[in-house]
């Protein structure tokens, strides 16, 4: 973390020790900040400022929710220790970004472990999984409050076509940090990047990375596919992220409020699944008519023989991870397939 944001970070957490012996009523509303990293115009961005304007209307005066979107506040490397230190609440980082603490969070970025997006669904908000996964966060100082979802990522990149496994050897591609997405990558050949997301149009831009994978609706929030040449549409992996808070701050709460915050969220979060699927349409839509007016985007949608190629390809990166995710979790999420 930068020095200037280590010395916020230091007076914030003065401020949270100070005040979670219990939250009194004050003439000042309780700020609570809402931090992530993709544009307001993304269903993550959406759904944070409506469950601001849910909140901010239902405990006027008591409660301030303030929204900090793509990267204003704290950037992708950055915002997990912040919220553990208390210097912001809410966060609602993809799942990948909870891997260095808790390898069992890998299970998510297992490349077609998803047959669609009801059984992606089903795994994230299944109570035998949240079992297993939420009280982890808490050996860190975080809870788990809810999932959303990011959608099915799709490849792209400057070096076309991408339609078989071969065709990535030797591709520069960006990741999140994420073994399992290393690995995925060189399991075909290609050369995995780990860049923080608001580094990628540039990189891509300037040629550092050859190509890259994202949901529709990060891509064109960010404008990737003006930066590259082609677009495969692979559902290849998936995205999801976990809303999080710092457990002691939630907990320092009084009851009432976080009975008014908890309401809110899931009545969100129903939004959120729902805003998720129908944008990721809208947004691949627009990404057919750029490619259409200008000529300058190759589009391919794989078959679903050709998908097949890819799953074997990709199949050894579920048995190398196995044991670090757990085999009853793995399983577990497979048989939610049903």
């Amino acid at each position: 973390m930068h020095t200037g944001n280590r010395w916020a970070v230091a007076g914030a957490v003065l401020a949270l020790v100070a005040g979670t012996a219990g939250f009194t009523e004050a003439a000042s509303p309780i700020v609570i900040k809402f931090s992530h990293v993709v544009a307001k115009e993304a269903p993550k961005g959406k759904a944070t400022d409506r469950f601001a304007e849910l909140v901010n209307q239902r405990l006027k005066g008591r409660v301030e929710i303030q929204v900090f979107h793509n990267s204003s506040l704290y950037k992708d490397r950055e915002e997990i220790e912040a919220l553990q230190l208390g210097a912001v609440q809410l966060l609602a980082p993809s799942t990948a970004k909870l891997v260095p603490w808790f390898p069992q969070y890998q299970v998510f970025d297992l490349p077609y472990l998803f047959a669609d997006q009801e059984h992606a669904y089903r795994s994230m908000t299944d109570p035998r999984v949240t079992a297993k996964l939420f009280p982890l966060l808490k050996s860190r100082g975080m809870l788990g409050l809810a999932a959303w979802d990011n959608g099915f990522k799709h490849m792209t990149s400057n070096k076309c076509p991408i339609v078989k496994p071969e065709d990535m050897k030797g591709q520069k591609i960006r990741v999140q940090s994420s073994k399992v997405l290393e690995e995925q990558f060189r399991t075909v050949g290609a050369n995995p990047k780990v860049m923080a997301f608001g580094e990628v149009y540039n990189a891509l831009e300037r040629g550092v990375v050859d190509g890259e994978e994202n949901t529709f609706t990060n891509k064109f929030s960010q404008k990737m596919h003006e930066v590259q040449k082609c677009l495969t549409v692979s559902n290849h992996g998936y995205i999801a992220y976990v809303v999080l808070t710092n457990a002691l701050f939630w907990e320092g709460l009084p009851k009432d409020i976080r009975k008014v915050l908890e309401g809110s969220l899931a009545e969100v979060t129903k939004w959120q699944w729902e805003l998720s699927a129908k944008e990721q349409e809208e947004a691949f839509k627009k990404m057919q008519e750029y490619a259409t007016a200008t000529g300058k985007l190759q589009i391919t949608v794989l078959t679903p023989e050709q998908r097949k190629q890819w799953a074997a390809a990709f199949q050894p990166v579920h048995k190398k991870f196995e044991s670090a995710i757990g085999k009853d979790l793995l399983d577990l999420v497979y048989s939610l397939a049903k």
